[in-house]
């Protein structure tokens, strides 16, 4: 379904194009501008980890993240068919990481951090669900994987620069007056942001 509820009815112009809803309209951005995107974020990850297994994890996981953030804010949804399975692969890549010599990081903390930031935003969901959604709850699960992999520290940071990214955001919208407290925004893409953070941070620091 498209923004509006209508059914979708495949690519404008292919996979050069917006997605076309069945009434001909077109939304979200452009397929050349999440391309370029994606390939910033890699190149920069990539730069910062350097020649270590979990690089190979990294330029796996960027892709989807793109993905996901897009559908977040154009539908302000998280879907289950990409999130749980990005977080169970994400788990398993970094076990195959791990047992590869030159690794900097530790599958035990990932597996930690993923549930420890998971059990933590269910928390959140919990208590406010109509401000914190359950998609949200399950993007959270790779999240501390990732920046679990670095340590308590990382996922710390990453997560907490992930809300305060999401909070500016916010508060730019209520200025320009273009929302208000009460509008709802995805905060996907800024967990997202936070994580990627989180991967430069920890990769600098080793």
């Amino acid at each position: 379904m498209c923004p509006a509820g209508h059914a979708f009815a495949g690519a404008g112009n292919g996979w050069l194009g917006r997605s076309r809803c069945a009434d001909g309209d077109s939304y979200g951005p452009r397929t050349p501008a999440l391309a370029a995107a994606t390939a910033v974020v890699c190149a920069a990850v990539a730069t910062a980890v350097g020649a270590r297994p979990e690089l190979m994890v990294w330029l796996v996981l960027i892709p989807m993240g793109v993905l996901l953030a897009t559908v977040d804010v154009t539908v302000k949804r998280l879907p289950d068919v990409l999130t749980l399975p990005l977080a169970v692969s994400t788990l398993a890549l970094l076990g195959v990481a791990a047992a590869l010599p030159g690794t900097d990081g530790s599958w035990g903390r990932a597996l930690l951090g993923s549930l420890a930031l998971g059990a933590f935003c269910l928390v959140l969901f919990l208590v406010n669900p109509a401000a914190f959604g359950f998609g949200d709850v399950k993007l959270a699960l790779t999240i501390g994987a990732v920046t679990g992999w670095y340590g308590w520290d990382i996922l710390i940071a990453g997560t907490f620069a992930g809300f305060v990214l999401f909070v500016l955001y916010g508060l730019s919208l209520i200025a320009a007056r273009r929302a208000d407290r009460k509008t709802a925004q995805p905060l996907g893409p800024f967990l997202l942001a936070g994580a990627v953070f989180g991967v430069l941070l920890g990769s600098s620091a080793s």
